[in-house]
């Protein structure tokens, strides 16, 4: 029995939850470059580790990362490398509404 399309949208809204945060966004172009423990994320990102695991813990549910025990450390990766071309392709429509927004403003100073 394949999936509604109401099971499908609340998937896919589950999915975008994940992405809907500028932290997680962060956590996953970090993820993108390698993978990394809480204490580098940590570092890196300038967050407390408490912030970190919680970002982490939503995007584990929502399926976009996953981990692996390397002994006593655990390491988080991209479950799916293609969230990075997605979230390129929601940057460069936000670059273009910028833009337009831009264009509207001057156009709107100039009149």
């Amino acid at each position: 029995m394949s999936p509604t399309r109401s099971e499908i949208d609340r998937l896919h809204a589950q999915l975008c939850s994940g992405i809907s945060d500028p932290t997680r966004i962060a956590i996953l172009y970090a993820l993108d470059e390698n993978p990394r423990t809480v204490s580098q994320l940590v570092e890196e990102l300038q967050l407390p580790q408490s912030t970190v695991s919680r970002h982490l813990a939503v995007l584990r549910t929502t399926g976009l990362v996953t981990f692996e025990r390397q002994g006593r450390r655990v390491c988080y990766l991209l479950k799916d490398s293609r969230v990075i071309q997605a979230l390129d392709i929601l940057r460069a429509v936000l670059d273009d509404h910028v833009s337009d927004q831009a264009g509207l403003l001057s156009a709107s100073r100039s009149e």
